[in-house]
């Protein structure tokens, strides 16, 4: 098979690969569609250890399942592979598991390929009317419903249901929009990449904004850096709550004294469950989360381009989805 193949610091390289091997309880998929993720990203900048190189990265895929009793079936992928035992597992807190794995992080290659291998628990069918491309947005949207979720449970039934997200790209667009569909409806958009920022106005009729300014009873970050968390723990209101998504930056930002005279909730939050999974997958199908065109589509094998294109900051989508067949 064809696969795009992170070979050391900005280096991507499409190339033969070996094909996968299905387990006992795994089913062969060709990928039809891959977002590029920002851990991807990260990846690709040397800053995740995490993910060695030589590795197939992605692990934002939808495509058709090959042989066996799911055949031909068309299915989104979470590709958060759990073992089912554990006390997290058991209480439905999957994302927790202490032997989590996720393909593009070792042993499990990734999806920026034409074909992966997952369990069959981890395949979620997808209606034949629903692309590919936003069958694949199940992965990273399921990040923000999390988020979304957690926050709207940690805040206080007395305040304000409106919501900051800083970061304009797939997962605060994805939170901006799991938040509305939970029936958030005042919700501002921190985005400074005028592009983009354009972008989210005219095409995703969000309420963006350069530098966001007041208080927010909830604010979500869906960047991670020092930066963005100075902002969330100073705009954050009295008693509110911040969702940290982001993994941009490992250390400082957070004003502990604000938060902690304000109480503050702080939330770290990684991943999803797999109930959470399944919820977003079916917000996607009946179109709770809107029209969800607001991808950018290129083949696989312009993946090293297109990797090269959001580092230079010139993509305006929030989200780049690859075609291994294209």
């Amino acid at each position: 098979m064809k696969a795009l193949v992170y070979d050391g610091v900005e280096t991507l390289g499409y190339r033969d690969a070996p094909d996968p091997a299905p387990a006992t309880g795994e089913h062969l998929i060709r990928v039809e569609a891959v977002g590029i993720c920002g851990s991807d990203m990260h990846a690709y900048l040397g800053h995740d250890a995490r993910r060695p190189a030589p590795l197939i990265l992605g692990h934002e895929a939808a495509g058709t399942v090959q042989g066996g009793p799911m055949d031909g079936k068309r299915v989104t992928v979470n590709p958060l592979v759990t073992c089912g035992t554990c006390a997290a597992c058991k209480a439905g807190r999957e994302n927790l598991c202490p032997d989590r794995q996720i393909i593009s992080m070792p042993p499990r290659e990734g999806a920026f390929a034409q074909f992966i291998s997952m369990p069959a628990t981890n395949l979620v069918e997808v209606p034949e009317d629903v692309p590919f491309d936003k069958a694949a947005l199940a992965e990273p949207i399921a990040v923000s419903w999390h988020a979304a979720k957690l926050a709207l449970d940690a805040l206080h039934p007395s305040m304000d249901r409106r919501a900051l997200v800083l970061g304009g790209g797939a997962i605060g667009l994805a939170a901006s929009l799991a938040l509305h569909a939970m029936g958030v409806t005042d919700i501002t958009v921190a985005e400074p990449n005028e592009t983009r920022r354009s972008f989210l106005i005219d095409h995703c009729g969000q309420n963006a904004v350069a530098k966001p300014e007041g208080s927010f009873p909830i604010v979500i970050d869906a960047v991670g850096y020092a930066a963005t968390r100075e902002t969330a723990s100073a705009l954050a209101a009295s008693g509110g709550v911040i969702a940290h998504v982001g993994l941009g930056e490992d250390l400082g930002g957070l004003d502990i004294r604000r938060m902690t005279l304000q109480e503050i909730t702080f939330i770290g939050t990684y991943t999803y469950t797999a109930q959470d999974f399944r919820d977003t997958a079916a917000a996607i199908f009946d179109g709770r989360l809107g029209a969800l065109d607001w991808c950018e589509q290129r083949s696989l094998a312009d993946g090293f381009g297109a990797f090269q294109d959001l580092r230079a900051g010139k993509v305006a989508a929030p989200k780049i989805v690859l075609n291994p067949w294209g």
